[in-house]
């Protein structure tokens, strides 16, 4: 097992800051951070918590540096359907609803996605029922063509989108399964995806779905919790999607919106 040193280390090397710089933010000597990391000071919880702060480690790794400090686990990991989180599990449904009648989901650490609203439903309902099955994956709906990949126009720009933001998050919170799944789904062909991209705008490029004859420009935004305590909220993101046109908006809408279909469940 690595000692708290050898954790903290790897964080700091991770995010490529020096002993003094950590120091600096921490507001501690850089003898003391060298001291920590070759396990000739042992920390007490409240200094593994505050180079942890500063080195931006996520919940989940923090009860990590806490037990190999010898310390209790400071942060609780719970299902979202526990009572304990029911006031943020309503605000995340509150968000979903509102942001109908655009499509709007939450999703775990593991692209799994957790909850949905009712505007995803039809595009949902075209999905194949074994990608449908829990835990539902928004990578595999998004790129395979069983999933929503057929629908979309210009997957290869899609394809880098996931494989940046995926490349980003694995670097800020190492992963194993989604380092598997980003190995499984994203790092073939990337001089392939790179030399087919067309960038339409110099201000976002769009998600591009072809449905019923209607050709749909989208783009998203995520909303994560500010300031979590628990490992699940922590883990939680929001992501929205938005028309990028007037033709787009129109589709979700005009009278018979396809947000009128049959519904295809929640996650």
């Amino acid at each position: 097992m690595d000692t708290v040193g050898e954790l903290l280390r790897r964080w700091r090397t991770q995010r490529r800051l020096s002993q003094l710089d950590l120091a600096l933010a921490a507001d501690v000597s850089a003898r003391h951070v060298s001291l920590v990391e070759t396990g000739k000071s042992n920390p007490s919880a409240a200094m593994v918590l505050r180079l942890a702060d500063q080195l931006d480690v996520p919940l989940r790794d923090r009860n990590r540096l806490l037990l190999a400090a010898g310390f209790a686990p400071r942060y609780p990991e719970r299902t979202l359907d526990d009572e304990a989180l029911s006031a943020a599990r309503d605000a995340v449904a509150r968000v979903l609803q509102a942001h109908e009648p655009y499509p709007a989901l939450a999703f775990d650490r593991r692209w799994n996605i957790v909850m949905t609203n009712r505007a995803l439903d039809p595009f949902l309902a075209r999905v194949d029922p074994d990608l449908r099955r829990p835990p539902m994956n928004l990578l595999r709906l998004g790129l395979d063509p069983r999933g929503l990949g057929h629908l979309v126009a210009n997957l290869a720009d899609v394809r880098a989108m996931f494989r940046s933001r995926i490349t980003r998050q694995l670097a800020s919170a190492p992963d194993a399964e989604l380092a598997a799944l980003y190995e499984e789904l994203l790092a073939a062909v990337p001089e392939e995806d790179a030399a087919s991209r067309s960038v339409e705008s110099d201000v976002l490029i769009p998600m591009v779905l072809r449905v019923d004859g209607r050709e749909l420009r989208l783009f998203s935004t995520i909303t994560t919790f500010g300031t979590p305590m628990d490992i699940t909220l922590d883990e939680i993101a929001i992501e929205s999607y938005y028309p990028a046109d007037a033709e787009s908006a129109a589709y979700f809408t005009e009278p018979e919106s396809p947000t009128d279909a049959p519904t295809a469940g929640r996650a």
